[in-house]
């Protein structure tokens, strides 16, 4: 396995590692998370050998083989098969069905297999390069960003590979539910080192905030003792009787180690700019249909209505009509079947691809926002501005130096700035990190008025969506439920061979039912009594370890009361996911039963 020791990384004066240090474990998959441009890309390039660090080791066992997603695109081959079939080795050249399964699963028909690399979108040559790593049968999976381009059935396709991948993973994906249904540990890069945690990014987050909670506390108990020395050794070393004492605590007080404050991280936090509306509904769409060539129409006869409050997500594979569908509706499109009426008091705000493209490069930040609205203040941009991470100099920065990251913020921005009670949201995740999506999805969350967002992220489906128009079986479709309900009732034809038979609940009456239940609750009380004590008593020594820290003045006190908290915080994420995995069977048999 892998290892890195005190690995240390500048650029431009700007330090991203300082004494970094890291070791694999068999089978581990580790979700590798950090803000954007803590580093977490340039860790990969170091690992792989594409960049050097400043200092420090990457020890690699002989014979391992790490495989990476590369995001470039270049091909040599005149079809898709002949390019994937560049990496067989010399004992598989013949070996056809192992690509072709893997070109299957990440949505290739099988005739794409015959056509050029060049004639895909770029979404699709990103799968290609994907095929062509995961033919090599690497021991490692560096991912960096696989979920970037891939459409929905895709990225269940390749959850479940990662899952069944019988080797190390890790990745980088903005997308928290797939990095959490793949993984086994968290790692993440904060104030310039890793943490790495067992379980999900949410307990990691837990994890961590525990962690920095119990250091704040031992840094501020700290710091009024050393202002106490202080006090006590100005007012007594000018006296002969206290000065030998005054001394002494002058000794404890060199000794002290100085506990800076915790570096505080930059989050995305904000609300759309909502305009009253005395609508109930607020779009009536009848008959729709659209087609860049008539005769091959990307969707027809369809209908909806949308309500003031309701968030309706367009979903489907990739190429099959979904952001043709919202730029349709915004008018951006010409108008071929169908009606569309629009309520008199609807104020549309539109976040698009093509929006974001349309940002003028000569801008900058402050400027672009206040495009958005003429009427809006200067003191409201600089909110905005700031709400959006630009702040201070930054609000003056030139649209054309941004990242595609800070593009999509000003895009946000821009959104912000316009009072609208209608929302047209293109894949307004890209490009944003996991707390700035999270951030996202609460203000689409508390927005009044009504929102249409086309999205491959499950995250936003299951938080969010009250009713979908789904792309499959050759149509657009309108469902009335959640994205559960759609998955229940009807789900993806493509998975349709991969669903299993549910579970025949009991046949019983009443009265044994209730019998059957109070018994596993009995068996389940006694399976994970012993568990839920160990944790308790756990727990209250932790709490007790906090207290002496709290009363610890010695810093090599300090140090050892610290190490055996994080050996608890280790210990109780343990004992918790094993308290979940035994409770797992019960819950089954009670959910059979209920």
């Amino acid at each position: 396995m892998i290892q890195l020791s005190n690995i240390n990384k500048s650029f431009g004066g700007q330090t991203l590692f300082n004494g970094l240090n890291f070791q694999m474990t068999k089978g581990q998959k580790i979700g590798l998370i950090g803000r954007n441009g803590t580093g977490k890309s340039t860790l990969f390039k170091i690992i792989l050998g594409e960049e050097q660090a400043d200092s420090g080791d990457v020890i690699i066992p002989r014979n391992y083989r790490i495989g990476t997603l590369r995001q470039h695109l270049h091909f040599t081959e005149p079809t898709v098969a002949a390019e994937c079939a560049l990496v067989l080795g010399e004992d598989e050249q013949y070996n056809f069905y192992k690509i072709e399964k893997i070109l299957f699963g990440l949505g290739f028909s099988e005739s794409d297999l015959e056509k050029d690399p060049l004639s895909f979108s770029g979404g699709y040559q990103i799968r290609i390069n994907l095929a062509k790593l995961l033919a090599t049968e690497p021991n490692m999976l560096l991912l960096d960003e696989p979920t970037n381009y891939l459409d929905i059935l895709s990225l269940r396709w390749l959850e479940q590979f990662i899952r069944e991948f019988d080797g190390e993973v890790i990745i980088i994906t903005h997308d928290r539910t797939f990095m959490d249904s793949v993984i086994t540990h968290t790692m993440g890069i904060q104030r310039k080192t890793l943490n790495i945690v067992k379980g999900t990014t949410k307990q990691y987050e837990e994890t961590l905030a525990m962690q920095d909670e119990t250091y704040e506390k031992t840094r501020l108990n700290q710091e009024k003792k050393r202002k106490d020395l202080e006090e006590f050794i100005a007012r007594n070393k000018a006296r002969a009787s206290t000065a030998n004492l005054a001394q002494s605590k002058v000794k404890i007080l060199e000794k002290m180690d100085d506990m800076e404050s915790l570096e505080s991280e930059s989050s995305l936090s904000f609300n759309f700019n909502y305009k009253d509306t005395p609508a109930k509904v607020v779009l009536r769409a009848e008959d729709l249909g659209f087609g860049y060539d008539p005769a091959t129409p990307l969707f027809q006869h369809l209908t909806f209505a949308l309500e003031v409050g309701q968030t309706l997500a367009i979903i489907g594979k990739n190429g099959k009509g979904k952001s043709t569908l919202l730029n349709y509706i915004a008018g951006e499109l010409e108008h071929q079947q169908g009606k569309l009426e629009f309520h008199p008091s609807a104020n549309i705000a539109h976040f698009g691809q093509t929006n974001i493209e349309r940002l003028n490069l000569k801008n900058n930040i402050i400027d672009e926002i206040s495009s958005a609205d003429k009427n809006i203040g200067y003191s409201t941009v600089r909110n905005i501005c700031g709400t959006m991470m630009f702040t201070g100099d930054s609000a003056e920065k030139k649209i054309e130096v941004l990242s595609g990251g800070e593009r999509s913020r000003v895009m946000l921005g821009k959104i912000i700035a316009t009072p609208a009670n209608l929302l047209l949201l293109d894949e307004p995740t890209n490009h944003l990190d996991m707390q700035s999506i999270d951030a996202l999805c609460d203000a689409v969350s508390n927005f009044q008025g009504a929102v249409i967002m086309v999205t491959h992220s499950e995250l936003m489906l299951r938080r969010l969506a009250d009713a979908l128009i789904i792309f499959h079986e050759g149509r657009a479709e309108y469902f009335g439920g959640t994205y559960d309900d759609f998955l229940e009732k009807i789900g993806w034809e493509e998975e349709a061979g991969d669903s299993k038979p549910k579970k025949a609940k009991p046949k019983m009456d009443k009265k044994e039912r209730k019998a059957l239940r109070a018994a596993v609750v009995q068996a389940k009380s006694k399976e994970l009594a012993p568990l839920k004590k160990e944790i308790r008593e756990l727990e209250l020594k932790m709490v007790r370890i906090e207290n002496e820290l709290s009363d610890a003045t010695q810093n090599l006190a300090i140090a050892n009361l610290n190490n055996d908290l994080e050996i608890c915080f280790n210990k109780l994420a343990t004992l918790t996911e094993e308290l979940e995995k035994k409770s797992l069977p019960f819950d089954e048999q009670l959910s059979e039963l209920d």
